[in-house]
């Protein structure tokens, strides 16, 4: 340092005094490391007295060299011990702050439980998956032709106005939030076309889907759907009311069962709607409306590329909400979408 005076016995003890005082006022370990790095590093006062050694007279070298050896020592030692002391203190700190009271209360942390929502579309796709169907999944953001048009829903058809459908801006790139997982089946169509000699389609799609409803008792602007369709030869009406019939006996009880009642969608032809015979209905056993269902409309199966005189298919679609109402009698779809786990502890699967 240019400020450092040259060798003496004073501003050699001098030093040795700033660092001894240093030591001294560092009060943890952080502060003696930089007190270390001021009277013990490269160009603290110690460090350049020995540097001057260089320079003294042959016959003081001896003279000097003890003194500097001397002092580095007594700060070297200083340091050593107070850097013990500093460490010990703060591990017994941290012992301290880190101690357990065993004799403490238990804090008592609230668990979370699975979503009621979740349980039943596992149970319904789990159904599915043992009939040996294949659970198929796609995007929430869709494009209107996978959403309307290869569905055989018209320009001009109610569903895709604005009133039911949310549309993503900018207009011109046709993108919904899908009001069905009927696209997903659509894309499923036209992926296998080729070769459904070896691997017809038997899927489900369940998910997530948007319609501009109100949020209240009985809707939703965002809920769950489960959508079948199959794709074989030979498939008639009676392998689709085969296939409902199941899931309600699986859903509901050996005494469950589905009728249908003649009604009209794009996608299906000919369409109906499926009612549910609920035998433990809360008030008694009764019918319930559950759901559309049909045969999937030979314009549908063109748009795929599919051949309508050699392959056949039916289609259904439910709503998950609806029969998780039906099955533990859950009066307020809201309950199901506010997220409060009060509501889903009543249904088990604690984690």
């Amino acid at each position: 340092m240019s400020d450092v005076p040259e060798i003496s016995p004073e501003a050699v003890d001098a030093a040795v005094a700033d660092a001894l005082a240093a030591v001294a006022a560092a009060s943890d370990t952080a502060a003696l490391k930089q007190a270390r790095s001021a009277h013990q590093g490269e160009g603290s006062p110690l460090a350049t007295f020995n540097a001057q050694m260089r320079s003294v007279a042959k016959e003081r070298k001896a003279e000097f060299g003890k003194l500097i050896g001397q002092a580095r020592g007594r700060v070297n030692q200083a340091f050593a011990a107070r850097e013990a002391e500093l460490q010990e203190a703060e591990v017994a700190a941290q012992l301290e702050a880190e101690r357990v009271d065993i004799t403490a209360v238990a804090s008592r942390t609230r668990q979370g439980a699975r979503h009621p929502m979740g349980l039943m579309q596992e149970t319904i796709t789990d159904i599915f998956v043992g009939l040996g169907w294949e659970i198929e999944e796609g995007p929430e953001l869709e494009h209107e032709w996978f959403n309307f048009d290869s569905l055989n829903l018209d320009e001009d058809h109610p569903a895709r106005q604005m009133q039911d459908t949310f549309f993503v801006d900018p207009i011109e790139r046709h993108l919904v939030l899908r009001t069905q997982t009927s696209p997903v089946q659509m894309r499923t169509m036209l992926e296998r076309r080729g070769t459904l000699d070896e691997r017809p389609i038997y899927m489900l799609s369940p998910g997530r889907v948007a319609r501009t409803d109100e949020f209240d008792a009985t809707h939703l602007p965002v809920f769950t759907q489960a959508e079948g369709l199959v794709i074989d030869k030979g498939i008639t009406m009676a392998h689709l009311k085969g296939t409902l019939d199941h899931l309600a006996r699986q859903l509901f009880g050996a005494e469950a069962k589905t009728r249908l009642r003649t009604n009209h969608f794009p996608f299906t032809e000919p369409s109906a709607e499926f009612d549910l015979w609920h035998p433990t209905f809360t008030g008694g056993a009764r019918w319930i409306e559950w759901g559309g269902c049909g045969m999937v409309n030979p314009n549908v199966l063109r748009a795929a590329g599919i051949d309508p005189e050699v392959y056949s298919g039916f289609a259904f679609g439910l709503g998950i909400e609806r029969a998780l109402m039906f099955r533990s009698d859950v009066q307020d779809m809201r309950d199901m979408a506010e997220g409060d786990v009060r509501f889903s502890e009543q249904f088990g699967m604690v984690v």
